[in-house]
């Protein structure tokens, strides 16, 4: 059974950044696609970032050019740069990752087969 553990988490106010990580316990990235997604209270759970096993990379429209998914491989780490937060951001943000070395539906929460519990993100106007 796949762990993931998301941090990096916390309270910013608007224009900040913040970087989030995932550690997995996989050997290796191989054989996954990996995602970001958050859900803001009462909202669906959305797709914001995903990476397959080659560093190919999908964004959601709303953080293109403000978010950066990316990999160490190394150390197994999966992390997520997000600069000039809106308020908008405010939610709770998961790690996933789907089965396969290339993503299939990188956006979408049910194509994914393993989550970590959540880290929290909060941005004030």
């Amino acid at each position: 059974q796949m762990q993931l553990v998301e941090s990096g988490g916390g309270s910013v106010q608007a224009g900040g950044s913040l970087r989030l990580s995932c550690a997995a316990s996989i050997p290796t990235w191989s054989g996954y696609c990996m995602g970001w997604f958050r859900q803001a209270p009462g909202e669906k759970r959305e797709g914001v970032a995903a990476i397959d096993s080659d560093g190919a990379s999908t964004y959601a429209d709303s953080v293109k050019g403000r978010f950066t998914i990316s990999k160490d491989n190394a150390k197994n780490i999966l992390y997520l740069q997000m600069n000039t937060l809106k308020p908008e951001d405010t939610a709770m943000y998961y790690c996933a990752a789907q089965v396969g070395g290339t993503c299939r539906l990188a956006l979408v929460h049910w194509s994914y087969n393993y989550w970590g519990q959540g880290t929290q993100v909060t941005v004030s106007s």
